[in-house]
């Protein structure tokens, strides 16, 4: 983006960034758990990891959210032992300092979902591109992970509850952040970004405006089952 026109536009993005925050309906996190075993078949092991999209904000039960609604496809084809690690307001940075807590777990699958709080944070970008190097070493060191898939950023520029000029300028960085994420991955083995291609129906998302509803969850967790099953043989083959 350009440095002037942001620049230009902060007063402006400042006051509007404070007034969504503060007008906001604020959702709770999805009840139900967040740990446990299900299917037949292979054994595969889940991780989620996130921020509240990845902890189900929009919806009341995990199992309309993300990780229930993923655990339950690749249940038909596994058994799945899974744990979801999220929480609303998480950044990359925030995780990393998470993830020092938490002691080295074997995962054959990691799904993340994060990067929407380090824009509406304004984190800088170089600053943002060091820490995803940082979750990624720390992902494979604590983890050691046979594939990894990196949800890639929602289109802000479409969010409804955001006024302009703040949706498009959010809508911009977004797309940044995104392509860069794109780039860094591409060169990782068995690592992933699935980017949100389908076309945003503001009448899918939740109450707020802002996070998934049941049926963009239901989306999500197609797309990830679908790549995991198709990925999976192949991993498997090679390993």
């Amino acid at each position: 983006m350009d440095i002037g026109l942001r620049l230009a536009l902060a007063p402006v993005l400042l006051v509007q960034a404070i007034r969504v925050r503060a007008n906001a309906l604020k959702l709770p996190e999805a009840d139900g758990p967040r740990t446990g075993k299900l299917g037949a078949g292979p054994a595969l092991s889940l991780l989620i990891l996130g921020d509240s999209s990845a902890a189900g904000v929009g919806v009341e039960h995990q199992d309309h959210a993300l990780a229930g609604q993923l655990v339950s496809l690749l249940a038909r084809d596994f058994t799945v032992s899974w744990q979801l690690i999220a929480k609303t307001g998480a950044t990359t940075g925030t995780t990393l300092k998470r993830l020092e807590e938490i002691s080295p777990t074997p995962f054959d699958v990691i799904v993340t979902g994060l990067g929407v709080n380090d824009i509406t944070h304004a984190v800088r970008f170089k600053v943002w591109q060091k820490q995803q190097a940082a979750l990624m070493a720390r992902l494979n060191q604590l983890f050691t992970p046979r594939l990894i898939y990196m949800s890639g950023l929602p289109p802000l520029g479409n969010f409804p509850i955001l006024p302009q000029p703040l949706r498009w300028t959010l809508g911009r960085q977004a797309n940044r952040f995104d392509r860069a994420l794109t780039s860094s991955l591409a060169a990782l083995p068995d690592t992933h970004h699935v980017p949100f291609d389908k076309p945003l129906d503001p009448t899918q998302m939740a109450a707020d405006g802002f996070h998934p509803g049941a049926g963009i969850y239901t989306l999500w967790a197609k797309e990830m089952a679908s790549r995991i099953i198709s990925d999976w043989p192949v991993v498997s083959d090679a390993r």
